[in-house]
């Protein structure tokens, strides 16, 4: 796959160099040099649905909103058959005109973002993060679900999620992100039937397994340790984001899913916002629901951690 027609066009700038980079799974990649001076890492995807791009980049803005996490800058989005979205200078994103500057005038679907020069994370950028995840949490969200409106599907790879906004934390987690996935899951073969039933009693218990009542935090949604890119300064940028209206706690059981943060991280978050009693122990309840996406796309010993981790919170 070639880089997306009319690119330069779109960002206002000729394109000086480009050169090919890992875009994660499903998607093609570049790091591009612009003749102004600028660079921008461009992803693209021949059959991302309409839409998609658009909604992550109005997800990076909406995280970028309170000015309390790094986030790369939405340069331009296209969206194909819809005809593109133009990016205004106050980097808001709205739908575009055929002839509006920044628009997508090829039918292309790509998202070029500022380019973040990679780095290591130092301990002062690591307890920058965990303040700055709690002030984001702490802006909050109009509801659980979608953030804005037109915003009813969450995305997370080909997987599609309705977050329609809900005033109950435990049934939206329950009824729109962990029951929708049972029968996929178990129809490729990756998860047992009793272990759909233990998730199924997990959905049951929620209203007394989820912990004290909290109002909707502003989430990143998808903050696995691959999505905090550490920056040439030392800081964190938060990237690749599936954000709604959530609990809080979600965030923080994401980035512990796969890695072991830094104990700074935590620390400064717990100092800046302490979480409320027992947090600890719904911390696999809420890496349930990443545990079933990863099931329905990969299989593999997937399956038995969701199996373990409902088996404990069924009773």
């Amino acid at each position: 796959m070639s880089l997306p027609d009319g690119l330069a066009e779109d960002l206002g700038a000729e394109v000086a160099s480009a050169q090919q980079i890992s875009g994660g799974s499903i998607n093609e990649a570049w790091r591009v040099e612009l003749a102004d001076g600028r660079t921008a890492f461009v992803k693209a995807r021949a059959d991302a649905a309409p839409g998609e791009f658009a909604a992550e980049a109005a997800a990076l803005r909406w995280l970028a909103e309170p000015g309390r996490v790094r986030v790369p800058s939405v340069l331009a989005v296209g969206d194909g058959d819809a005809g593109g979205v133009h990016v205004a200078g106050d980097g808001d994103v709205s739908p575009a005109r055929v002839d509006a500057p920044g628009a997508a005038r090829s039918g292309s679907r790509f998202l070029a973002l500022e380019w973040v020069q990679p780095g290591s994370l130092t301990d002062a950028g690591a307890e920058a993060l965990g303040r700055g995840l709690a002030r984001l949490h702490a802006a909050g969200a109009p509801a659980f679900g979608a953030f804005r409106d037109g915003g009813e599907a969450l995305r997370i790879g080909p997987l599609v999620f309705d977050v329609t906004p809900d005033d109950d934390w435990p049934a939206f987690y329950a009824e729109r992100l962990l029951r929708p996935l049972l029968a996929p899951a178990v129809d490729r073969g990756a998860l047992s039937a009793g272990a759909a039933r233990a998730v199924e009693r997990v959905c049951e218990r929620l209203p007394e397994l989820a912990g004290p009542a909290e109002p909707p935090a502003r989430l990143h949604g998808d903050l696995w340790s691959g999505n905090v890119l550490a920056g040439a300064d030392g800081s964190a940028w938060l990237i690749d984001p599936a954000a709604y209206g959530g609990h809080r706690e979600v965030d923080l059981a994401m980035l512990r899913l796969f890695a072991v943060p830094s104990p700074r991280i935590l620390a400064a978050y717990e100092e800046a916002a302490p979480l409320a009693p027992g947090h600890a122990d719904r911390l696999a309840l809420w890496q349930l629901f990443p545990l079933l996406v990863h099931t329905v796309l990969f299989g593999g010993g997937y399956g038995g951690s969701v199996e373990e981790v409902a088996r404990r919170y069924a009773g």
